[in-house]
């Protein structure tokens, strides 16, 4: 076992500085502290990493059109109808939708809600209607039931119930959700899916929780409020 003046630097051995050759400035914390400073240091750092990791993993995912945009959901659903949409692009797969911590509308579910996600990377929808019931009125959103129709591009939707005269081109029913290719985006892996080429639905009705789009434009934009909903 070495001995305190072993392990200890005296005034006379102080170690120098192999490329100054000057002396080397000795800390004056205690050896225990500084060893603990270390440990800390080396702790913070290796738990940091996988944090580091995912984040970076979350973005490189989300450029390449893996996940979809998440955010918080208020809990009140809305409804949303059109006379027809038409899309290219078309995928279908489960997910779950999560609402913000402490939410009111939370109910015994714990915040979250079970979804279908359809996506659609280009869409006109005639005569579009969206409502939301506040509680004894309803906030009324309507747009393109003139000439021009509403676009939107890089459509999703989060929906409890969706009804409808549907029909397909080139549809493929079965898909895992994480290899889908339609519409650029990639649900999550061993989820059932799936996908077609064109995607016509006459007398839409659905029941939404979130709906987010790339470029949605809305002719003929009219804002109220009113006693029913769509």
């Amino acid at each position: 076992m070495a001995s305190s003046s072993d392990a200890t630097p005296s005034a006379g051995n102080t170690p120098e500085n192999p490329e100054s050759g000057s002396a080397t400035e000795v800390s004056a914390v205690p050896d225990g502290s500084a060893r603990r400073g270390r440990v800390r240091a080396r702790r913070a750092a290796i738990m940091a990493v996988p944090a580091a990791a995912v984040a970076a993993g979350l973005a490189i995912l989300t450029a390449e059109g893996a996940l979809g945009v998440q955010f918080a959901i208020s809990g009140m659903p809305f409804t949303v109808t059109a006379k027809e949409l038409n899309g290219t692009g078309f995928e279908q797969f489960g997910g779950l939708d999560s609402m913000a911590e402490g939410s009111p509308n939370a109910g015994d579910t714990g915040g979250q809600v079970l979804v279908v996600t359809s996506a659609i990377k280009n869409a006109t929808l005639d005569s579009l209607c969206q409502s939301v019931d506040l509680g004894g009125t309803n906030l009324l959103i309507k747009a393109g039931s003139g000439s021009q129709k509403v676009q939107a591009s890089d459509l999703t939707t989060d929906s409890t119930e969706l009804t409808g005269d549907a029909s397909f081109n080139n549809i493929e029913i079965g898909n895992d959700a994480s290899t889908l290719t339609k519409a650029g985006v990639k649900g999550p892996i061993g989820v059932f899916s799936q996908q077609a080429d064109t995607v016509r639905i006459a007398n839409l009705r659905q029941t939404n929780y979130a709906t987010t789009a790339g470029v949605f434009k809305l002719p003929g934009l009219k804002l109220s409020f009113s006693d029913k909903g769509c």
